[in-house]
């Protein structure tokens, strides 16, 4: 990039910066302590960002995402992994005739005893993105942004929105808990509402899955099929 004279650089971080909150919700000046690899790698990248504007006026925004969500609400785009690890997609799987969904503990220090998630649509964040780029070709002020809903939801909280959305039983059972898991993770979107005048407009859990939803009914074996053809 420095080589090609690129001076503005928008870098997709994670919340799993933080690692196991300190206190909720989280600002941009909590420490970054990652109890996880992934957590680890988006530091490692965040850290040297810094460097690399001293040695070659490379700028940068780093935004930190909560739990991405979601589909295109046109029904173009969604969310297809193999194997396929994130919550959303394995409980709509699972309400559809898929392997049953596993809930990875529930001791948590929560309310219902699971894990606790800011749920971020991905629209959101594509619009995140474009205000940030805008806002670092203005100013030129390198930054970090948390992009979250303010909102934490529990597991058992969007099984619930599924089974809701879908009309259908989302049937799961009971796992130990995974190393690596925080309690509780959910952002204070102040500073990214404040200075990029952003805000989510898919903030809603039924929302969210609502797109999902419809993606996978229009894709029912993911990119390589759909319900359509």
């Amino acid at each position: 990039m420095a080589a090609e004279n690129v001076r503005l650089f928008v870098f997709s971080s994670s919340c799993a910066t933080y690692g196991e909150p300190i206190e909720t919700p989280i600002v941009e000046t909590h420490p970054q302590r990652p109890i996880n690899a992934y957590g680890e790698t988006k530091l490692a990248v965040e850290r040297a960002l810094p460097h690399f504007e001293r040695a070659y006026g490379v700028h940068s925004v780093a935004l930190r995402y909560f739990n991405a969500a979601g589909a295109d609400p046109d029904g173009a785009i969604g969310e297809d992994h193999s194997p396929e690890i994130h919550l959303i997609p394995r409980a709509i799987q699972a309400a559809t005739g898929g392997e049953s969904l596993q809930i990875f503990g529930d001791d948590y220090p929560t309310p219902d005893g699971t894990c606790l998630r800011d749920y971020i649509h991905v629209v959101d964040l594509a619009d995140a993105h474009v205000k940030a780029l805008e806002a670092l070709a203005e100013t030129g002020r390198s930054t970090a942004y948390n992009l979250g809903t303010g909102t934490p939801h529990s597991v058992r909280e969007v099984i619930a929105a599924v089974e809701t959305v879908s009309g259908h039983h989302v049937p799961w059972t009971l796992g130990a808990r995974r190393p690596g898991d925080p309690a509780v993770l959910y952002a204070a979107p102040n500073k990214a509402q404040s200075e990029l005048r952003w805000k989510p407009q898919f903030a809603g859990l039924d929302t969210i899955v609502g797109t999902a939803w419809r993606w996978h009914q229009r894709h029912p074996n993911g990119y390589g099929s759909s319900a359509e053809s």
